[in-house]
């Protein structure tokens, strides 16, 4: 018997797709098989989905109103509240040719050093002490450690 099934010549994909396909994949190729799969259990879901959506209980009794309460507002929200209204009253730079240099008007064309700041500058002055960066350096450093080393404290020991 088991002669019989390695005699067999391999069958084409039954979706006429060019692959062979197999007896177990339902003369499918992989692909196909692997499709077809996807659509039934797309199928199902979303067949579930529509039958729970649409239940209707058989009494007509609506439940009471809500009545929620919006959540006070915490130090972290306030803070960043304050923190995106500094950003909005700082004066953005305002750069109309990207390929020229802010400071000198040199073209530096794809050469240009993006500072972090949000301007181009050419190969003197991209440096932040040589253009006058408005970018807080110090306070990117400290947000940048206060995440990488979160505050780590011990259980207090009970004196016996």
């Amino acid at each position: 018997m088991a002669e019989e099934h390695r005699c067999q010549p391999p069958r084409l994909c039954a979706n006429n797709c060019g692959f062979f396909g197999c007896p177990t994949t339902q003369n499918l190729c992989s692909k196909c098989y692997r499709d077809l799969q996807l659509n039934e259990q797309q199928s199902s879901s979303a067949k579930l989905a529509f039958n729970q959506t649409n239940w209707i209980p058989s009494t007509s009794v609506s439940p009471p109103p809500l009545h929620l309460s919006l959540p006070e507002k915490t130090a972290a929200a306030e803070a960043v509240e304050t923190k995106e209204k500094e950003e909005e009253e700082r004066p953005a730079v305002q750069q109309t040719a990207v390929n020229r240099c802010l400071t000198c008007r040199r073209r530096v064309g794809l050469t240009g050093f993006n500072c972090r700041c949000g301007s181009v500058f050419c190969g003197t002055h991209r440096y932040p002490e040589q253009h006058q960066c408005t970018f807080d350096f110090k306070e990117m450093g400290k947000e940048q450690i206060a995440k990488a080393n979160p505050v780590v404290k011990g259980q207090k020991l009970h004196k016996i």
